[in-house]
């Protein structure tokens, strides 16, 4: 349920902006924008490409470089499913511990690093628009202490590739 409805309108938000507003004798509605502060990004791409076909791509994690140009070195400790564990090295940077905390085949994963008390999510999930037309969607949510900071300092570096990776993704399923 969006933020604005569980706080009767409250709440104003938009992907990639931090901010909020209410009104000041609302002590409830701060409390719950308190808990839910987040930073927020999402892109998508409509494609004929088949869910199967993306599927096979992104659970081939050890070569997730070949359509990912911002992976140096990626490593998973075991089947691609829920609970897998990714180490995943960008180039020129410190490896990035992933969890998936989530995967239904042919739909979606979810994976999760967490930076302190930050929370980076990332959801990547293929969803049927029409006849032969999927959109594959990746979002991210920056969650935590300090959320509302740092998420517009670390986030827009973080999906600034994501046309272009989800370009080349799309590309290689249609091989």
């Amino acid at each position: 349920m969006p933020l604005g409805a569980l706080t009767g309108g409250l709440v104003g938000q938009c992907a990639g902006r931090s901010t909020f507003s209410l009104r000041e004798d609302n002590l409830w509605a701060h409390h719950l924008i308190e808990e839910a502060r987040m930073w927020e990004y999402e892109h998508s791409v409509e494609t004929t490409v088949t869910p199967e076909a993306i599927w096979r791509l992104w659970a081939d994690v050890e070569n997730w470089g070949a359509w990912n140009a911002e992976i140096e070195k990626i490593e998973i400790d075991g089947p691609f499913g829920k609970g897998a564990r990714i180490t995943m090295t960008p180039p020129g940077d410190d490896p990035v511990e992933l969890r998936v905390t989530e995967a239904v085949e042919g739909e979606l994963f979810v994976d999760e690093a967490r930076f302190g008390d930050l929370l980076l999510r990332t959801l990547h999930r293929i969803d049927p628009v029409g006849r032969d037309r999927v959109r594959v969607v990746y979002r991210m949510e920056i969650t935590g202490a300090g959320a509302d900071e740092a998420g517009p300092q670390i986030g827009p570096g973080i999906t600034a590739d994501w046309p272009d990776t989800m370009a080349a993704l799309i590309e290689l399923a249609r091989r």
